[in-house]
């Protein structure tokens, strides 16, 4: 009979999710902790980094915070080292971080602009800049980059984040070729709305409040609902897990049909 916890082969392993300190970071944290995986939880959040950590001990999982601004090589450097000094490997890295600000180009400002490709696109060049070589040292690794339905296309008065996420999606093929013979996966799973803090923070940019009939108007979609991280989280596990070992440079849209 088939072994699925042998198939997928995640027991043991380690991870590295950054973001990880709420939302679908710390949903995809939760998850890979409760299959056996050492989670690393990357973040500049101390306080809710260090509340996930302890929620995963408590349930019997392994996590560590490691505080790190994925905007800065020294500390993505420093991150990546340590975790391979300490755990003997980096087995997955999953880029999670990301801003989102929502303005025109006539209304964004060049600091919002910065902020929010340095924290959504660049995070993933400097993780994957240090992440990559010990993972070659190893024999592979499995690497998900999240990226987002407007990755695919455009949305409105998102035109930082649009660009961001975009800059994922082709970033994340681009490595997929390079890395392919290294044997490293590299992919994007690009999720619609998510019930998260970020998702709340949307809505109040935009002027609107955060209540029931929002997340109705967010849930028009063929499957009728608003996401929740897990179904991030468990599409961002297969990917990493022993189950596509020969999927790579792929995009997995999880968002209910959002843009069927």
């Amino acid at each position: 009979m088939l072994d699925l916890n042998e198939l997928c082969g995640m027991k043991g392993k380690t991870a590295i999710v950054t973001g990880a300190a709420s939302g679908i970071g710390a949903g995809i944290a939760r998850f890979f902790a409760s299959a056996g995986v050492s989670v690393v939880i990357a973040d500049i959040n101390d306080e809710l980094a260090r509340k996930v950590e302890r929620e995963i001990k408590e349930a019997g999982g392994k996590a560590e915070f490691v505080s790190c601004d994925v905007t800065k090589e020294a500390d993505c450097r420093t991150l990546a080292d340590g975790v391979a000094k300490r755990y003997s490997r980096i087995d997955i890295l999953v880029n999670c971080a990301g801003v989102a600000r929502r303005h025109t180009v006539e209304t964004l400002s060049e600091s919002d602009w910065d902020l929010a490709l340095d924290v959504t696109l660049k995070s993933v060049f400097l993780m994957s800049k240090h992440v990559v070589p010990h993972m070659k040292r190893s024999g592979g690794g499995k690497i998900v980059n999240i990226g987002s339905g407007w990755a695919l296309k455009g949305g409105d008065r998102a035109v930082s984040y649009c660009a961001a996420k975009g800059g994922v999606w082709n970033m994340t093929r681009a490595m997929a070729i390079d890395h392919g013979p290294d044997n490293i996966n590299v992919n994007c799973v690009c999720p619609g709305d998510i019930d998260t803090p970020m998702l709340k923070s949307e809505c109040e940019q935009l002027g609107g409040v955060y209540d029931e009939k929002y997340k109705e108007e967010c849930a028009r979609r063929p499957m009728a609902r608003l996401g929740e991280p897990r179904d991030v989280a468990m599409c961002v596990f297969f990917l990493c897990s022993g189950m596509a070992p020969w999927v790579t440079g792929s995009s997995l849209v999880v968002d209910g049909g959002g843009i069927a």
